[in-house]
């Protein structure tokens, strides 16, 4: 059994985060012992974390980016739990964790799961040069694409052991099991007809994601004469900005917006297809597996790795960052039924062949386990 404390900035809803809470839970219902640190106070998935017993969660209450309080606490809190070994999501908690580890003066495994590709802004490549030092003395550092893994090792950002696993989700939470009757009826409710061509989006309405480019897209296939309308599935700061372009567009009715929802399943499964416009920060998009894992065809922005979970013409389409011609081509194409449900089977086989969640927690357990053992080999090795 290994004993784990998986590490992030907090528990808000981003990607890294639903990924930390996901492995948890499935590693703690295998036997291990599981425990969750995050740093700053934000909570919003606490609820959904599900340990056995034995398993904590704490919160270091961090005030600011660099808290002595907070990782005198973390330390404290490593000889108290004397974990098999530690997993960090991102760089901010791989700098609490290794100098917490230190403190401790426990020798354990030291795994930072690295979840973006994002251009680093001038104060951003100033962190980097202090995180990269984290990097280089940690034990794995485990990547969620391939293309991801390639941008980084250019850039310096390695440690001894590198992996690519990918991200997976539950294909047993992430089926359509709905009737058509109930589709249909939430589709009533948001205000679409059967014969609407419903596109979906599942994201916060952030700057990067965006929006307005699936609102500008909407507009240009109705005036090709499809019934294209669009849902929302999410809310944020960059809400104001759309409904003004929706309005600008002469679109109020046929954009919806649904605000932020726990479950976002019956919303994915109300659509024809799911696109993701983003321009920036999407490594290897969770909200895409999960429209697939539902059967749904998935139109991508070239970014991250999208190019390695879709296969243009067979299980959704490509398009480039920013180009709305292109994307409307490839809604266009997806219109005909015929071809969004074809493509939406072969999504869901896709996701179940390569991208399932029991997939991506083998590999780390696995990875664990090989560590653990490396380690404590090296231990004897020294004693004797």
């Amino acid at each position: 059994m290994l004993r784990v404390v998986l590490v992030t900035g907090s528990l808000t809803h981003g990607g890294a985060e639903r990924h930390s809470v996901a492995l948890m839970n499935r590693l703690a219902e295998r036997g291990h012992e599981c425990h969750a640190v995050y740093i700053k106070n934000i909570s919003d998935q606490l609820d959904r974390i599900r340990l056995r017993d034995g398993g904590t969660v704490r919160c270091l209450n961090a005030t600011r980016y660099f808290d002595r309080r907070a990782l005198d606490d973390f330390a404290a809190y490593i000889s108290r739990v004397r974990p098999s070994a530690i997993v960090a999501a991102n760089p901010y908690s791989l700098m609490y964790s290794s100098l917490a580890l230190r403190l401790s003066r426990l020798r354990v495994p030291l795994i930072v799961t690295y979840h973006t590709t994002r251009p680093l802004a001038v104060k951003e490549q100033l962190q980097m040069m202090v995180y990269r030092l984290f990097f280089w003395i940690s034990d794995c550092l485990v990547f969620v694409c391939e293309k991801q893994r390639r941008y980084w090792l250019r850039r310096g950002v390695f440690t001894r052991r590198n992996e690519v696993i990918y991200n997976g989700v539950d294909i047993e939470e992430f089926y359509d099991s709905g009737s058509p009757e109930e589709r249909g009826r939430l589709r009533s409710v948001l205000g679409f007809s059967d014969t609407d061509f419903v596109i979906g989006i599942s994201a916060v309405l952030r700057p990067e994601k965006n929006h307005v480019q699936l609102v500008d897209a909407v507009a240009k296939l109705r005036k090709m004469g499809s019934p294209a309308r669009a849902l929302m599935i999410g809310d944020g700061v960059m809400r104001p900005a759309i409904e003004a372009r929706t309005r600008a567009l002469d679109l109020e009715g046929d954009v919806v917006i649904t605000g932020l929802q726990q479950d976002v399943r019956p919303y994915i499964a109300a659509c024809d297809v799911v696109v993701i416009c983003s321009d920036a920060v999407e490594t290897f998009s969770l909200a895409a597996l999960e429209a697939m894992a539902l059967g749904r065809p998935v139109v991508h922005s070239e970014i991250g790795g999208a190019a390695e979970m879709i296969v243009p013409g067979w299980n959704g389409f490509l398009f480039p960052v920013g180009d709305t011609r292109a994307l409307v081509d490839k809604l266009a194409i997806l219109a005909d039924r015929t071809v969004s449900r074809k493509m939406g089977k072969n999504a869901r086989d896709v996701v179940e062949r390569f991208f399932s969640e029991r997939m991506m927690v083998d590999r780390y357990e696995r990875l664990l386990l090989d560590l653990c053992r490396a380690r404590s080999g090296a231990r004897e090795a020294m004693a004797s």
